[in-house]
């Protein structure tokens, strides 16, 4: 016999909260818990009343605030004293490097970015500097650059006021949802939501810039609404826009990749198994860094670096075509971004109020002043939505380039959180890590996120010294580096994998994803994220049960075995209920359910449970539990739930044997004597 199923004599040790016994052995030692799923702890300790606990409450938040000041806590939350003390040269250097490349990418993408918010460019460029000084002391992820990103520009929309009040207010609740904890709320979009949520995005992004492209106006808040303006203004296309827009768009693919077929002497891909390869993986000379000569060399740096700042080069070049253009009089050829106010941004408090602005002349109020509690209503779902996207994108990043290493969402929620309430302060609009960022800075060797810094000085240079130039940069320059940018974001490599592996997962990416398209933004991911929580509840609610004919050994007395595959919560216990009636009726033998797999259970799981034990022993048929967790035994002991709960397996063929002959007898009575043995470890 095996050890692990020793038949134990009867011995009356109680559990904690129970009226039910288990044995242990006769010489009174107990083996050091149980394994498994019949592991649980013996007490002899009273419960502790409601009164005595709500007592302790302020002596576990004191315990918590000193446990929260502990070196380790510290250093957990405030990554920089990690990774400070062991800075070196090399990181510095890596760092400075890297922080410059991104700077050339910041800039140009920041200019753009709040175009597509409705914001006059310099607020781009007002919420690319201080939050990368904040991520350095309280970002977990190196490669994390923060500032402001499409689909974070393309949520914010309206006057400068409310862009400001927004970022402050996202920055509170991603600030908050990190104390709490609430990083894991991000598990609840799947990977197909989001995979439909982002393709949408990207061609709302693209739909959006198309009016600059061609140099038209339009109008409208969705997908469909924003072509159709397009394609009521198409009449009053401009040649120069259309041209300098598409030029810039052709440019930077060409840039950006190179076609396989294309043959060069000596030239080296990085990853041959692709069809186009990014210009900055482009190598000439040996395949050996250390046969290379100086030209291979020089070759190597100056094509990864062109490939890299492409977006700042065509930002030079088509701001040196406009101003030619301009200064010879030829003013009406391009539409230029225009004045952006030289200098830093003042710091003060975000605006929580909007005045109403008057006709100085007549007195007549042009439109109406918002207080807070206004602004509040028209953000709307915006301040829930806007931070969870924040979370998405970081979190992509940080995932991307973890090399292996667990990432803590809570700590960049508080980072993000933080940096965001800081750019309100000089009139930012929300931001956080953008994954083509977090790309050229992974690829630009960067160590730490001290990188940030040398990001953050380019841009606050570019803030005083070159404003003036920034009048000439051509919208559809602008436009021309969005559209390059966003058309790698639709995922459409995802669909084919996903329809091989489980084609329900789908449904819920197709609904994102069309609802993204054709109602406002926030309003489409929840409509993705309900219908795949709709799609976990209806799973959790049908468990699969496996069901087991089976005979004792010792008199053959035969009886069904039912294993649950998961818990038992409010949405599916009438249904396990019924399954369970059904097949006890068309068997008419004892069952017994197997609750290996039962690793929780609610209030409601317990009155259907003593319903259907009600049910068993009024057609005196044996009902027992085996296997069944303490935690679940606690739930159903709160409903005074009387059932027969057994751990070992002789014990419970015994017990069916018993039971049976006592069904035979018609004396079967509902309230039995429990009877349990547990498995020794």
């Amino acid at each position: 016999m095996d050890e692990k199923k020793k038949y134990l004599s009867a011995s009356g040790y109680s559990l904690r909260g129970s009226n039910y016994s288990i044995n242990i052995p006769q010489d009174g030692i107990i083996n050091p818990g149980y394994r498994g799923s019949s592991e649980f702890m013996l007490d002899e300790e009273e419960p502790k009343s409601t009164t005595e606990q709500i007592k302790e409450i302020p002596s576990k938040l004191k315990k918590k605030a000193q446990n929260a000041f502990r070196k380790k806590n510290i250093y957990k939350r405030i990554p920089i004293f990690n990774w400070l003390p062991k800075y070196s040269k090399e990181d510095a250097i890596g760092d400075v490097i890297a922080g410059i490349t991104v700077g050339l990418t910041v800039i140009p993408q920041a200019l753009a970015y709040a175009g597509i918010a409705h914001l006059p460019a310099a607020y781009g460029l007002y919420g690319s500097f201080l939050g990368c000084f904040i991520y350095i002391f309280l970002g977990s992820c190196k490669d994390v650059p923060m500032g402001p990103t499409a689909i974070q520009s393309l949520a914010t929309k309206g006057s400068w006021q409310k862009a400001v009040i927004l970022c402050f207010l996202t920055g509170c609740i991603e600030l908050l949802m990190g104390i709490f904890g609430l990083g894991f709320l991000i598990d609840f979009v799947s990977g197909p939501v989001s995979s439909g949520f982002t393709s949408a995005v990207a061609l709302i992004i693209f739909t959006s810039q198309v009016k600059d492209i061609f140099g038209i106006e339009s109008s409208g808040g969705t997908f469909v609404q924003m072509w159709r303006s397009i394609a009521e203004n198409m009449h009053a296309v401009r040649i120069g826009d259309t041209i300098m827009g598409l030029s810039c768009i052709v440019v930077l693919l060409l840039m950006r990749e190179i076609p396989r077929k294309w043959k060069f002497h000596h030239l080296n891909f990085a990853n041959g198994n692709k069809l186009f390869q990014l210009l900055p993986n482009i190598k000439i000379g040996p395949k050996n860094d250390d046969e290379k000569n100086a030209f291979h060399k020089i070759i190597n740096k100056t094509l990864w670096l062109v490939g890299t700042a492409r977006n700042a080069i065509i930002v030079v070049i088509g701001g040196a075509i406009a101003a030619y253009f301009y200064n010879k009089g030829n003013t009406d050829l391009l539409i230029m971004i225009g004045e952006i106010p030289a200098g830093l941004p003042s710091f003060q408090i975000p605006p929580f109020s909007i005045p109403a602005v008057v006709n100085e002349t007549t007195g007549e109020i042009i439109e109406e002043g918002l207080n807070f509690m206004d602004l509040i209503s028209e953000l709307g779902s915006g301040l829930v939505v806007i931070p969870l996207i924040a979370l998405l994108e970081n979190i992509a990043i940080c995932k991307a380039f973890a090399n292996g290493k667990t990432v803590d969402a809570t700590q960049e929620l508080i980072a993000i959180g933080t940096a965001n309430i800081a750019n309100s302060f000089v009139q930012g609009y929300p931001g956080t890590g953008a994954l083509s960022r977090g790309a050229v800075n992974n690829a630009s060797g960067v160590r730490t996120p001290m990188g940030s810094l040398y990001t953050g000085i380019l841009v606050i240079l570019s803030l005083l010294f070159f404003t003036p130039y920034f009048f000439y940069i051509p919208k559809a320059g602008l436009a021309g580096i969005i559209i390059a940018a966003v058309i790698f974001m639709v995922e459409v490599r995802v669909v084919k994998p996903m329809w091989r592996s489980k084609k329900t997962d789908l449904i819920p990416g197709l609904a994102a994803f069309i609802a993204c398209l054709v109602l406002p933004l926030e309003i489409g991911i929840l409509v993705g994220i309900g219908l795949n929580i709709l799609f976990i509840l209806y799973h959790a609610s049908r468990p699969k049960i496996h069901m087991e004919k089976a005979i004792t050994p010792n008199k053959g007395i035969k009886y069904l075995l039912l294993t649950p595959d998961r818990c038992l919560i409010f949405p599916s216990v009438d249904y396990v209920r019924n399954l369970i009636n059904k097949q006890g009726l068309r068997t008419q033998v004892p069952v017994v359910i197997d609750c290996t797999h039962i690793y929780g259970a609610d209030f409601t799981a317990a009155k259907v449970v003593e319903t259907l034990v009600k049910d068993f022993n009024t057609r005196r048929q044996p009902i027992i539990f085996f296997n069944l967790k303490p935690s679940v035994c606690g739930v159903f002991e709160g409903v005074s739930l009387d059932f027969k709960l057994y751990y070992d397996y002789e014990a419970l063929e015994l017990a069916i044997e018993e039971l049976n002959i006592i069904g035979s007898q018609n004396s079967l009575h509902p309230q039995i004597n429990r009877i349990a043995t547990a498995e020794s470890a």
